[in-house]
């Protein structure tokens, strides 16, 4: 567990590379912002997460897989990930923020993940 980092991890790297090819202009792990976004511009208004699809418990998804042990653990551990990451773009959605998720699974793809980018910023606008 001390291995996992929360950020400089590759799906914020390609989607970081993918924002920058973009001209698009952002701060990165913004503190006093719920939820502290992996990248965000206040002027603009936006936040944008980067999240792992297991630990943020993504629906449908291989990469999210049930944990098998410690089940006890793990289910109410992931419950209140989902509830917090719930809040947290409520919130922003409330200061007037527009609110992109990008799952590690897209990232992966980074053909897909610029397509949910662009297609962001174009009701940005």
């Amino acid at each position: 567990m001390s291995r996992i980092r929360s950020t400089g991890t590759a799906p914020e790297r390609v989607v970081r590379e993918l924002l920058s090819k973009a001209g698009i202009r952002y701060r990165m792990n913004v503190r006093n912002l719920p939820g502290k976004p992996d990248f965000a511009n206040k002027r603009r208004r936006f936040a944008i997460f980067v999240h792992g699809c297991f630990w943020h418990s993504h629906e449908d998804c291989s990469l999210a897989s049930d944990p098998k042990s410690n089940r006890s653990y793990w289910l109410p551990k992931l419950e209140r990930t989902k509830a917090r990451d719930l809040a947290h773009m409520q919130r922003l959605e409330h200061l007037g923020y527009r609110v992109l998720v990008i799952w590690e699974c897209s990232s992966r793809r980074p053909q897909r993940a610029a397509e949910q980018i662009a297609d962001f910023f174009k009701t940005l606008r």
